[in-house]
């Protein structure tokens, strides 16, 4: 039985290695934001909007709890998921934990393409973006350096470089494994 938590801020790319992850391992893929949208039939932003950031995170939680149940699985989660009702520790516990970190300069570039989307940013100019990302990675560093392997991504130039890093991280997670 395997169970991968991906966990890092928006724009780490946890989907995206979670993707190439679970497909090199042979394991099933859930992002927990999409898993949310299906759910609800509403977008993450729609639920921010409509429930409030507080009664997102309880369903985020629930959500959560709830694909912890599934075996052979990645769960790419969503940047804020470690951060509340002890989602950390219940993760820490149900699989390996693995912290996809991301320099601000890095994040702030890929999320400013698709701020749209992303209900905590899309009113932001750049400074603002640059400002947010520091100040949540200051208050949310200190969960996700909880996670079994902590891995740091880089500002891929294409695809190639995001799959070279996935074959890596498959390399990590075996060791942690103790699987040679």
């Amino acid at each position: 039985m395997c169970r991968l938590f991906l966990i890092g801020y928006m724009g780490a790319g946890k989907t995206t290695i979670g993707r190439i992850l679970a497909k090199r391992r042979g394991l099933d893929f859930i992002d927990l934001d999409l898993f949310i949208e299906s759910r609800y039939q509403k977008t993450i932003g729609q639920i921010f909007e409509e429930y409030g950031e507080a009664r997102f995170r309880e369903i985020e939680s629930s959500v959560l709890k709830e694909v912890a149940d599934f075996e052979n699985v990645v769960i790419s989660t969503g940047g804020g998921t470690p951060c509340f009702h002890n989602n950390m520790e219940f993760m820490n516990k149900q699989g390996i934990t693995i912290y996809l970190k991301a320099s601000p300069v890095i994040l702030a570039g890929r999320l400013a393409e698709a701020k749209e989307k992303r209900p905590l940013i899309k009113n932001k100019t750049m400074d603002e973006l640059s400002n947010f990302i520091s100040e949540n990675l200051d208050v949310r560093e200190p969960v996700y350096n909880k996670a079994h392997i902590i891995f740091e991504t880089k500002d891929y130039a294409n695809r190639k470089e995001v799959e070279d890093d996935a074959v890596y991280l498959t390399g990590i997670i075996d060791n942690y494994l103790g699987v040679i």
